[in-house]
């Protein structure tokens, strides 16, 4: 059942998602759904986004903000999601993290964005301090420079002493967010969703040494969401980009949307729904999720560390790769 938030001069919240039960226990695409949603969600203010969140099936929720750079944790009895919020233009800090592509800085293994590591640094004392004590299953998801933050993040959570691990990492719309030694050492269980010619996913160029990480679940031109060569993935962008300007839009900007990506999640859950009524297994993520990158065959450098260690010296889980 679709549920609307609907503020006076606003544009309205629709909700789609009624979690009733553990995230664990839902299908890949309701889960992704679910995530899509609450980083929409974390677009809003407080009074906005608790009532949206309690909609979806989490009555409690917490926004972290440290000089603009802002998060939820929103919480129901089986589970803890951190929402990062996205990029909004008017906001400076978001502008700023967007176009400082220039250098990296070292995370606590490898590098990433100047940028974007600088907004997680604003919050994660905060957020930190919030997940020390949490025992429940533990989610993250992002849009935008939101999914970069969500990405570093859920990085930090895996490599620190902080007791609960991430389950998955859910990002829509996100950039590239370090270089190959960060992307690889830290080996979460993440899906990137890409929506056709989103601009947004091919920055930083990879020239400068930014890489992707995680599975990539790509969205054609028509909305439906699957795995596709490299060839008939640029022919699917190219035939998208023409499509849009029959339309007098630019496709480059237009995808990056967030709520193109739920459209086409809510049309993928319905079919999936359709399907389940004729005998038919939910979709796997197997079945729509590119290859993640290899995880390393050698431990990383003690140069790479020498940055982004925890405060007070506390050490770091190694990864399974290492």
């Amino acid at each position: 059942m679709t549920k609307i938030v609907h503020d006076k001069g606003e544009v309205p919240v629709v909700i789609h998602s009624n979690v009733k039960g553990p995230i664990g226990e839902m299908t890949f695409l309701q889960r992704s759904l679910l995530f899509a949603e609450l980083s929409m969600v974390a677009y809003n203010d407080p009074e906005e986004a608790s009532v949206a969140a309690s909609m979806a099936g989490f009555p409690e929720s917490n926004l972290y903000d440290n000089d603009g750079s802002q998060a939820y944790r929103f919480r129901n009895e089986h589970d803890c999601v951190i929402a990062c919020r996205g990029t909004e233009p008017n906001e400076w800090n978001d502008i700023r993290a967007d176009a400082n592509a220039a250098s990296v800085l070292a995370e606590t293994v490898g590098k990433v964005h100047r940028g974007f590591k600088r907004e997680v640094d604003d919050l994660w004392p905060m957020l930190e301090a919030a997940l020390i004590s949490n025992d429940q299953p533990l989610w993250f998801c992002g849009h935008s420079l939101g999914g970069a933050m969500a990405t570093i993040c859920a990085g930090r959570c895996y490599l620190s002493h902080i007791a609960s691990m991430p389950e998955q990492l859910y990002t829509f719309g996100s950039p590239r967010v370090g270089n190959k030694r960060y992307v690889n050492y830290v080996s979460l269980d993440h899906y990137r969703y890409v929506n056709n010619n989103d601009i947004v996913t091919r920055v930083p160029p990879a020239w400068m040494g930014y890489r992707h990480n995680g599975h990539e679940v790509y969205i054609n031109r028509h909305g439906e969401i699957g795995e596709l060569g490299m060839v008939k993935k640029r022919h699917d962008r190219w035939r998208g980009f023409v499509q849009s300007l029959t339309r007098w839009k630019i496709d480059h900007l237009s995808d990056h949307a967030i709520h193109e990506y739920i459209a086409a999640l809510v049309a993928a859950v319905d079919e999936e729904r359709a399907a389940s009524k004729l005998g038919e297994s939910p979709v796997q993520a197997d079945d729509v999720a590119g290859e993640a990158p290899a995880p390393p065959t050698s431990p990383p450098d003690e140069s790479d560390r020498s940055v982004g260690q925890r405060s007070g010296g506390q050490t770091t889980r190694a990864s399974a790769g290492a």
